[in-house]
């Protein structure tokens, strides 16, 4: 982070400084957690469902933080620290974040959807990496912390940034896309993810498209082409579609899966052709690659970076990571998050792979309201009827898994939690085994399963 004054601070968030001094020092770095401080920050206490940051301001000066915005001044006042009062800490943070954002004139690329937008933008930083020193969102932070936490990471160095941006209710992506207010903004997909709270799938199309609110005029959308919601969308920017109907600006064709190995496609623009080569499984990658070509083609890097780019492209953790151990087990680690899109795609990918015993171990899947008994019986359904041997069903919803997949001819065993299913589990994973772990992350916390596999000792 560039060095900001406390008095450019004050004039930026609108607040009050409330002990002035003629020796204040300059900002370098912004931080919201007490417990993990860099010397010399500003701390931003955050206001959350069952805590205050507020109640750790002292401690947070204390721990080297120079100063504060907070909405509540403590009852003591350091004459060595700066404080800087605001009416809501939430919204001085988006303001601060905004003001540092406009001193960089680079590109800035926002991206959203509801499957895959981590996946969407590791891609493209990594394409646009073969040209361009790129910022991007760190791991997934895409909410209303994370993203003022990633554009205060710009320096000069940078010449792109490329943003991920999240939600689960309307005005999230408006309240962020405020603060990137981009050149480029991609949608990957409209799936059910979120749909309990955002209705149906017009209602997440409705809120995803608040990507366009603040697109800089003259702007480029960039949407998946094979998406029949985004096919409705008529823009006043100009809008590439990616993906493999006719339609599409930018075309995937001649698309081979190679099962765990990756796939290899070609896709064709206006200006060039492309034949690209991605060392990670799932078909539902070339999507990510044409929009990192489109984008890339937008920013100048030649053919030779975009094919390299795209070739070095490793994928995310715990995102269709590939395990293999002893034996010839394989797994296939897509524990990151769940949704009925995703999970199809984690199972087509499993119904590829190699190992002579294909096994699913699925849990539940959050916030589909009341579609959610029939996503998780429809999930079970399609095991079924992609061959998977076996479907080891984890956690309360799961449930309906297990029943989708019995009633559509396949074999599943239901448990409610993790801990009675792991005797089951090691037990199905014998020899010769590739085996997919997914489910939503905050409720089911899949990584455990995967660690647990990982640390046996394999005596075959």
């Amino acid at each position: 982070m560039l060095p900001m004054t406390v008095k450019e601070i004050e004039t930026a968030v609108g607040g009050v400084w409330w002990n002035p001094t003629e020796n204040a020092p300059t900002v370098s770095a912004v931080c919201t957690d007490s417990r993990n401080l860099t010397p010399g920050c500003l701390f931003v206490p955050w206001k959350g469902e069952n805590f205050d940051g507020h109640d750790f301001i002292e401690k947070a000066l204390e721990s080297g933080a120079a100063g504060t915005l907070c909405a509540r001044l403590p009852a003591d006042i350091r004459p060595d620290k700066f404080y800087i009062k605001v009416d809501d800490t939430r919204l001085a943070l988006k303001a601060l974040a905004s003001a540092y954002r406009d001193r960089f004139s680079i590109p800035f690329i926002q991206i959203t959807g509801s499957v895959g937008k981590t996946t969407t933008k590791e891609m493209i930083a990594t394409v646009l990496s073969a040209g361009l020193n790129v910022l991007k969102t760190p791991e997934n932070f895409n909410n209303d912390i994370g993203t003022p936490l990633t554009l205060f990471q710009l320096t000069p160095e940078h010449q792109v940034a490329v943003i991920e941006t999240g939600m689960n209710h309307f005005g999230e992506i408006h309240y962020l896309g405020e603060m990137v207010r981009p050149d480029i903004a991609v949608i990957s997909n409209v799936g059910d993810a979120h749909i309990e709270f955002l209705g149906s799938r017009e209602g997440i199309l409705k809120a995803k498209s608040e990507i366009f609110d603040f697109l800089k005029p003259g702007g480029v959308a960039i949407l998946n082409g094979d998406d029949a919601l985004l096919d409705t969308l008529e823009l006043p920017f100009t809008t590439l579609r990616c993906g493999q109907s006719e339609h599409c600006g930018v075309r995937v064709t001649d698309l081979s899966d190679h099962g765990l190995d990756g796939i290899t496609c070609r896709v064709t623009t206006k200006k060039d052709t492309y034949d690209l080569t991605i060392h990670a499984p799932g078909q539902h990658l070339v999507y990510c690659a044409s929009m990192a070509v489109a984008i890339a083609e937008k920013l100048g890097l030649s053919h030779e970076q975009i094919v390299s780019g795209v070739a070095s492209f490793e994928g995310v953790g715990n995102r269709m990571e590939i395990v293999r151990l002893p034996g010839q087990r394989i797994i296939l680690n897509d524990c990151y998050n769940a949704n009925p899109q995703s999970v199809a795609a984690g199972l087509e990918v499993l119904a590829k792979s190699t190992g002579r015993y294909k096994l699913a171990i699925l849990g539940d899947m959050g916030e589909l309201g009341e579609h959610g008994e029939a996503a998780h019986y429809n999930t079970g359904a399609l095991a079924a009827m992609l061959g998977i041997d076996m479907v080891i069903a984890i956690g309360q919803k799961a449930e309906k898994i297990a029943e989708g997949a019995l009633a559509s001819g396949g074999s599943a065993i239901h448990f409610p939690d993790k801990a009675s299913a792991e005797e089951e589990v090691l037990r199905q994973f014998g020899p010769d085994t590739s085996i997919l772990v997914k489910a939503s992350h905050f409720s089911m916390h899949f990584e455990t399963i995967v660690n647990f596999l990982k640390e046996q000792d394999y005596q075959d």
